[in-house]
C-alpha cells in the first residue's frame, strides 16, 4: 500500500507540474500574440537600383576589368532643361569600392537642384593601383626605392580605356563631352593622358596629382609636351591641398609651363586648397567645383523677396 500511495503521490505531482507546464505555454502563447498584434511587420527588403556593373573581358590584360556606369534618370522638367547629350566623366578608381559612390551621387545633385549639367560617370576599377596607372621611372632612385613598381604601364591603362571602355560606353549610350578625373596617382595620370594625348578628352580633372613621381619628370617636361598641343576648346582642373614637398614644386612647374605654353583656346583653373584641405580630405568638394565650373548652370533669380523673409514685415494688406 505504501509504494501504491507513493506512486500516486509521484503521478500526482507529474500530472501538476504538467498541468503547469501547459498553463504557462498557453500565457507565453497569449503573450506572443500580443505582441506581434503591437508590433507591425517588417516589410520585404527591396534593392536600391543605383546603376550598371560590367565586367568587361579586356584583351589588353587578358581578364576581366570591373567598369561601372551611373546614367542619370533625368525628371520630366529636367529633359528640355539639360544638355542632350549628357557629358561624360571617365572616372579612375571607380570600383564599387573606391570612388565611384560618391562621384556618382555629386552627379546625382543636379537632378534635384540644378546647379549643373548631370553626368554620366564611368567607374574605371584600377586592380593593380599602383603600376596600373603610372609609367615606368627612369631616374635610378626611383627604380631601386619603388622596385615592385618597375612593371607599371600607365600607358597600358590608358589604350584599356580607349580601345575598350569607351567604345562600350559609346555603343551603349548617347554621350556629350567627356572628362576624365582622378586624384593622387590617378591624378598623375589624368596629367599625362592630358600632356601626352590631349585630344583624348575635352575635360581634364586632376586632384593633388602626384607629380613627385620619376624626379617630376612630367612637370620639368610639361613645356615640351604642351608645344605639341594644337588650339582646342579643352579644359583642366587642377588643384592641391597641403602636401607641399615636390607634391607641389611640381604643381608650380606645370602651371608655370601652361602660363608660358598654353595652346590656343586651352582654359585652365587652378584652386589652392592648401590652407584648408590635407590629401584625404581634398577630393569630394573640389570634385563638386571641378563639375560646376565645367558645367555650372547659371542659377535662376529668386524674384520677389515674400514678406516672411524679410525682418519686421507683415503680410500686404487686402485689397478688399
Amino acid at each position: 500500500m505504501k509504494n501504491i500511495s507513493n506512486a500516486c503521490a509521484s503521478l500526482a505531482i507529474t500530472f501538476a507540474a504538467l498541468t503547469l507546464g501547459e498553463q504557462n505555454a498557453v500565457a507565453q502563447s497569449k503573450a506572443q500574440s500580443v505582441t506581434q498584434a503591437e508590433e507591425p511587420s517588417i516589410p520585404a527588403a527591396q534593392p536600391i537600383i543605383f546603376g550598371e556593373q560590367f565586367m568587361l573581358n579586356s584583351k589588353i590584360y587578358g581578364e576581366p576589368r570591373e567598369v561601372n556606369v551611373y546614367v542619370p534618370n533625368l525628371p520630366d522638367w529636367g529633359k528640355e532643361y539639360f544638355d542632350d547629350p549628357l557629358p561624360v566623366l571617365y572616372l579612375i578608381d571607380g570600383g564599387t569600392d573606391q570612388d565611384f559612390f560618391h562621384i556618382a551621387g555629386l552627379a546625382q545633385l543636379p537632378l534635384l537642384n540644378a546647379e549643373r549639367q548631370p553626368m554620366i560617370v564611368v567607374g574605371i576599377k584600377t586592380h593593380n593601383r599602383r603600376p596600373e596607372i603610372t609609367f615606368r621611372a627612369k631616374d635610378p632612385r626611383y627604380i631601386a626605392e619603388f622596385a615592385e613598381w618597375q612593371t607599371a604601364d600607365g600607358e597600358e591603362f590608358r589604350r584599356h580605356i580607349e580601345n575598350e571602355v569607351m567604345p562600350l560606353i559609346e555603343g551603349k549610350f548617347k554621350t556629350g563631352r567627356k572628362a576624365i578625373m582622378g586624384e593622387s596617382l590617378a591624378g598623375l595620370f589624368v596629367t599625362e593622358v592630358f600632356l601626352r594625348n590631349p585630344d583624348m578628352f575635352d575635360d581634364y580633372i586632376s586632384v593633388s596629382p602626384s607629380l613627385w613621381w620619376d624626379n617630376r619628370f612630367l612637370a620639368k617636361n610639361a613645356g615640351a609636351f604642351l608645344n605639341k598641343h594644337t588650339a582646342s576648346d579643352r579644359r583642366l582642373y587642377l588643384t592641391m591641398a597641403d602636401e607641399g614637398g615636390t607634391m607641389q614644386t611640381g604643381l608650380d612647374e606645370l602651371l608655370s609651363a601652361l602660363t608660358q605654353q598654353a595652346p590656343d583656346g586651352l582654359q585652365v583653373k587652378y584652386v589652392d586648397r592648401a590652407k584648408e584641405d590635407k590629401h584625404s580630405t581634398i577630393y569630394h568638394h573640389s570634385a563638386r567645383d571641378a563639375f560646376s565650373w565645367l558645367f555650372g548652370i547659371k542659377a535662376e533669380p529668386y524674384g520677389e523677396v515674400p514678406w516672411y523673409l524679410t525682418e519686421g514685415a507683415s503680410p500686404p494688406a487686402s485689397e478688399n
